[in-house]
């Protein structure tokens, strides 16, 4: 990382993870050529994510392909005057991380896996999901992406006084 004074730890970039309404994960096609798409995941521990799609198409042919990917979220993006200097610049947070994603082939898991993704975006309607699960389990795929080292986070971010808050100094 460039500026080493925007690093943030990473229980801090699995927060913005969590809190980021969709995250982009980048594949590589079977050509080589990049493919990413912004994606609903949900985290169920420190290092395993997941996601559901459809059974066949771009995602599943690349992470037969190759299973490594790249994903990325931001949950703060605010252009700024920079209140000291004037500048323009950005505030933001952001967090990356890199993962092996697979295709799960385990009826329990996969139920759990998208159990999972409903209690995060649809909570209130977890009455509906057993049907749901009974009606299109076996068309759905879920995904497992188990990252392969400590996400990253970064930040840029002014207090109050208008002082930029590096080096993880937080509010």
């Amino acid at each position: 990382m460039r500026k080493v004074s925007r690093e943030m730890p990473s229980d801090w970039a699995l927060e913005i993870f969590d809190k980021a309404p969709f995250v982009t994960v980048s594949f590589t096609r079977p050509d080589g050529s990049p493919y990413g798409v912004p994606l609903s995941l949900v985290r169920t521990d420190e290092k395993t994510f997941y996601f559901h799609g459809a059974l066949d198409g771009d995602k599943m042919d690349c992470i037969v392909a190759n299973p490594t990917v790249w994903l990325s979220a931001v949950t703060t993006c605010t252009p700024t005057v920079g209140p000291k200097d004037g500048s323009f610049t950005l505030q933001y947070k952001s967090a990356m991380a890199v993962g092996k994603a697979e295709i799960v082939t385990d009826e329990k898991e996969k139920i759990e896996a998208l159990r999972a993704i409903c209690v995060r975006f649809l909570p209130k309607h977890m009455d509906a999901f057993d049907v749901s699960i009974a009606r299109s389990l076996s068309r759905t795929a879920a995904v497992k992406i188990t990252l392969t080292a400590p996400p990253t986070g970064k930040r840029k971010q002014y207090d109050k006084q208008g002082e930029e808050m590096k080096y993880g100094r937080m509010e």
